[in-house]
């Protein structure tokens, strides 16, 4: 203060007023909100039934999106389309220029040889190593399914659960090693369609620690009659390499857990997302503060939507991210903080409500820069083609 009333009494007073405008602090990064700019399609083509996309920002800057694509059964005269599929594969897209245009036409990233594959999720290491985590259904013929040794979980007609795999890319995506089995838990009771122990599975993100772990959030059907699926941690100390199973997450003895995405605060917190059933659709999550060793009980935080993903904004906050499928359907989310902690008041966000059914949604969203952000996930306007689609987000 004493500077400044000697730089006061000295020089002119615009010179003052320059050098309190360099002394003052600047506004605070939190104090800045998320704006959406725009809504885009990335890919929707007449003949396919596209959906469950996954986003990266690779470290040369370039948006890499993966999806699921089946054949559109409508155009095949069916009367409509299913989540499984036997032709369904995993394709990929690039944007070079922040999402303002992208490759023509989607590029094969893999297709299993025993089934069709299903919502690849994506994780980028912090060396650029890419891992695409899957889950397959293998298609019986009717004449087959008395052979099958129980139990076995058959979702539609001739369709068998087969578990997870994932595949792994060290040169951006043009090339892909796999497929690779995680390991079978404990807790799980089904069977593959071929007799095996059914490898561990998930559809949300698995996350690298600030230590350089994995962490994976895996589902597991550890109840039959009626079915029930809970939600538990597998952990990996090589880069994916090898998973060791660490702790429970989310089991109840009515409700259902899956389709989780974890989070790592700054504190060090693990954080699980979980999408839950027969809880009227409450999203949900559960904390553990020992590294995965053990979880606090799970929570509803208060609101409805399913499945969610979580992404860190460059003030620490964290932009959460979830399907509505309920009217009006849509794509919705919320702000926390660092800790994530303020779940059940942090405001709500709608970035779509357009939708023209509950077929739509599961969201993921990457940082493209400093301020700007990509959510994508898929959708569908009066109950029409579901395609690929993005909101686009800035921090101002």
């Amino acid at each position: 203060m004493k500077l400044l009333t000697r730089l006061n009494s000295a020089l002119p007073s615009a010179l003052v007023l320059a050098v309190l405008a360099i002394s003052a602090p600047a506004a605070s990064a939190a104090d800045k909100q998320l704006h959406k700019v725009r809504d885009a399609v990335l890919y929707d083509e007449p003949r396919f039934y596209n959906a469950f996309p996954s986003v990266v920002r690779r470290p040369d800057g370039e948006l890499f999106v993966a999806f699921r694509r089946a054949p559109d059964r409508r155009a095949l005269g069916e009367k409509g389309n299913q989540h499984v599929d036997p032709n369904s594969y995993l394709v990929a897209m690039r944007s070079r220029d922040g999402g303002r245009s992208w490759s023509p036409g989607p590029e094969p990233l893999f297709a299993h040889p025993l089934g069709g594959s299903q919502d690849p999720c994506l994780l980028q290491l912090s060396d650029g190593e890419l891992i695409c985590l899957s889950y397959l259904w293998t298609f019986v013929r009717p004449d087959g399914i008395p052979n099958l040794k129980p139990p076995v979980f058959q979702n539609y007609p001739g369709s068998f659960f087969s578990g997870g795999f994932f595949i792994r890319s060290s040169d951006g995506g043009a090339s892909w090693k796999g497929p690779f089995s995680p390991p079978t838990i404990a807790p799980e009771k089904y069977l593959s369609p071929h007799g095996d122990p059914l490898p561990a599975y998930n559809r949300g993100a698995a996350i690298q620690g600030r230590e350089g772990r994995l962490f994976w959030a895996v589902a597991a059907n550890d109840q039959l009659s009626p079915r029930r699926t809970s939600v538990h941690l597998l952990t990996s100390e090589d880069r994916g390499q090898t998973w060791t199973y660490s702790a429970p997450i989310a089991a109840d003895a009515k409700a259902s857990f899956n389709e989780t995405s974890m989070y790592e605060t700054p504190k060090g917190d693990l954080i699980a997302f979980l999408r839950s059933e027969d809880l009227e659709d409450q999203a949900c999550i559960a904390r553990s503060t020992d590294g995965g060793r053990t979880f606090q009980p799970w929570r509803p935080m208060g609101f409805q939507g399913h499945p969610l993903h979580a992404l860190r904004l460059p003030d620490n906050r964290v932009l959460l991210t979830y399907g509505y499928r309920h009217k009006p359907y849509g794509i919705r989310a919320r702000v926390l903080n660092a800790e994530c902690t303020d779940f059940a008041t942090a405001p709500e966000m709608i970035l779509r409500d357009d939708g023209g059914s509950t077929d739509l949604g599961y969201p993921w969203s990457a940082m493209i820069d400093d301020t700007r952000v990509i959510v994508v996930y898929y959708f569908n306007r009066d109950g029409g083609r579901r395609h690929i689609a993005a909101t686009f987000l800035e921090l101002r």
